[in-house]
C-alpha cells in the first residue's frame, strides 16, 4: 500500500496516463486525474475506457478523482506529465501539448513540489524547453523552490503481460534528493524494479533509443520483405529458418505506425541534426517502414492486373495502428488506401474495433459493414485483429468475388495450409 505521503496528479489519460493513474489510485495513492478532454472524463466517470486498456471492473476499484478544471491540480504536490509528444508534417517534434501541460502544471506549482515527465521527447527537452515554462507560469525556481524528473513511459497498447506494474522503470531526478522521492513513489506500485539513471537526459535518451532500435530492425526486415518478393522467395519461410540459430533476432516485417515506433526516431534524428549530426541510418529506417503502406497497395495493384481485372475494387480489412488496439492514430492503412485510390481502384474499409468518428476525421472516408463487403477483388488484410483470425478463410472468400481474387496477408495470420486454389496469397 501507499508509504510516500504524496498527493499526485497525472496530466493526460490516454494509453499512458490512465494506467499510471490507475495503478497508483488502486495502491491507496491520492490520485488526481486530469484531462482537458471532457469528454474522456465523462467517459471514464461512467466507467468506460474507451482505449481497451482498463476494464471497467478495474476503474471502479480504483478511487481516481477525475477532473477537466486546472485549479484542482493545487491539491496535488507530484505531478506526473503523460500527454502525447507527436510530430508534424515536416517529422518535427510538436511539443504544443506538452508545453500546454507544463503551462497548466506551473499554474498549480508550490514550494517543495515535483513535476515527473513521462512522454517521449528528445533529450535535453524536459530542462532546455519545459522546466522554462514551469517557473513562468509558477513565478518559482526550478531545483529551488521544485524539481523536476523524468521517467520514460513504456506502456505497449494492448499488451496484458506487460503492464505499468510490471515493466521496469527508469527514473532520473534533478538531484539526488527528488531521485529518492521518485524512486520512492514509483517503487510503490511497480512489481519490476527501478533502474536509476544518472541524470535526466540519459533517461530522455534512453526512451527514444529504445524505440528507434526496433523501428530500424523492423526496416532490415521490410527490405528483406522488398528482395525476397523479387526473387520470389517467401520472407516468412527465410525467417522461420534463420530463427533456428540460437542469437537471431527474431523480427518481423510489417506496418509501422501508431504513436510510438513510427514517431520517437524522429525525435532523436531532430536533436541529432541540431547538434550538427546528419543520422544516415536512423533515417534511412524511416524512409523504408514509411513506404512500406505503398508497396503493399502497389504488389496488391500489381497482382490484380496479372489476373486480368482491368478496374479491380479492393477491400482493406483493419484500419488500426496495431492489433486489438482503436487508436488509429499514425496507421499506415491510411497510407495503403491513398496508394490504392491514386490508382482510381474503389476501395472499401473496415475495422472491427476502430471508432467510426475517429475513421471518418482521419480517413475522411465512412466504414462499410463487413457483411457489406462482397464481391470485392482484392482484400488488403492490413491488421491482425482477433476477430478477423477467428473469422479466417471462410470470410475472406465471402467478401471475394465468386472466392476468387488477390489477398496481401500483412501480418501472415491467415494459415497457408488452408489457402483457397482460386485465391492469390501475398504475404510480407
Amino acid at each position: 500500500m501507499m508509504s510516500h505521503g504524496r498527493s499526485i496528479a497525472v496530466i493526460g489519460l490516454g494509453y499512458v496516463g490512465l494506467p499510471v493513474a490507475v495503478a497508483f489510485a488502486r495502491n491507496g495513492s491520492r490520485v488526481i486525474g486530469f484531462d482537458i478532454d471532457e469528454n474522456r472524463i465523462g467517459e471514464l466517470r461512467s466507467g468506460h475506457d474507451r482505449t481497451r486498456e482498463i476494464e471497467r471492473s478495474e476503474l471502479a476499484g480504483a478511487p481516481l478523482d477525475l477532473v477537466t478544471e486546472p485549479a484542482e491540480l493545487k491539491r496535488a504536490d507530484f505531478f506526473i506529465v503523460t500527454v502525447p509528444t507527436p510530430i508534424d508534417r515536416a517529422n518535427r517534434p510538436d511539443l504544443s501539448a506538452l508545453l500546454a501541460a507544463s503551462a497548466t502544471v506551473g499554474s498549480a506549482l508550490k514550494r517543495g513540489d515535483i513535476v515527473v515527465y513521462e512522454s517521449t521527447v528528445y533529450p535535453g527537452a524536459t530542462e532546455e524547453d519545459c522546466v522554462p515554462v514551469l517557473e513562468k507560469n509558477s513565478r518559482l525556481k526550478a531545483g529551488q523552490d521544485f524539481t523536476v524528473a523524468y521517467s520514460p513511459e513504456r506502456i505497449n497498447p494492448g499488451d496484458k503481460a506487460h503492464r505499468f506494474e510490471s515493466i521496469q522503470k527508469v527514473v532520473a531526478g534533478q538531484d539526488a534528493r527528488t531521485l529518492d522521492i521518485v524512486a520512492q513513489v514509483y517503487g510503490s506500485v511497480v512489481r519490476a524494479g527501478i533502474h536509476r539513471a544518472p541524470s535526466i537526459k540519459v533517461a530522455e535518451a534512453a526512451k527514444v533509443i529504445e524505440n528507434a532500435q526496433r523501428d530500424l530492425n523492423i526496416a532490415f526486415m521490410n527490405e528483406l520483405s522488398s528482395i525476397f518478393q523479387l526473387l520470389n522467395i517467401d520472407t516468412q519461410d527465410v525467417l522461420a529458418a534463420a530463427a533456428t540459430k540460437w542469437n537471431f533476432l527474431p523480427f518481423k516485417p510489417g506496418l509501422v505506425g501508431g504513436h510510438c515506433i513510427g514517431v520517437d526516431p524522429f525525435y532523436l534524428t531532430y536533436r541529432a541534426e541540431r547538434a550538427g549530426h546528419r543520422p544516415e541510418v536512423i533515417l534511412a529506417g524511416r524512409r523504408i517502414n514509411d513506404d512500406t503502406g505503398r508497396r503493399v497497395a502497389r504488389e496488391t495493384i500489381r497482382h490484380l492486373l496479372r489476373r486480368g481485372i482491368a478496374s479491380p475494387k479492393v477491400a482493406v480489412l483493419g484500419l488500426t495502428f496495431k492489433e486489438n488496439v482503436p487508436d488509429i492514430r499514425n496507421s499506415k492503412s491510411l497510407d495503403i488506401l491513398r496508394e490504392l485510390e491514386s490508382f482510381g481502384i474503389d476501395v472499401k474499409l473496415h475495422d472491427p474495433i476502430a471508432l467510426a468518428d475517429d475513421v471518418e476525421r482521419e480517413f475522411d472516408r465512412t466504414m462499410t459493414p463487413l457483411e457489406d463487403i462482397v464481391s470485392v477483388d482484392g482484400i488488403v488484410l492490413a491488421v491482425a485483429h482477433e476477430e478477423y483470425a477467428r473469422l479466417g478463410w471462410p470470410m475472406i472468400a465471402s467478401c471475394l468475388r465468386n472466392g476468387a481474387g488477390v489477398v496481401f496477408d500483412v501480418k501472415a495470420m491467415l494459415d497457408r495450409a488452408q489457402q483457397p486454389q482460386n485465391i492469390d496469397l501475398l504475404r510480407m
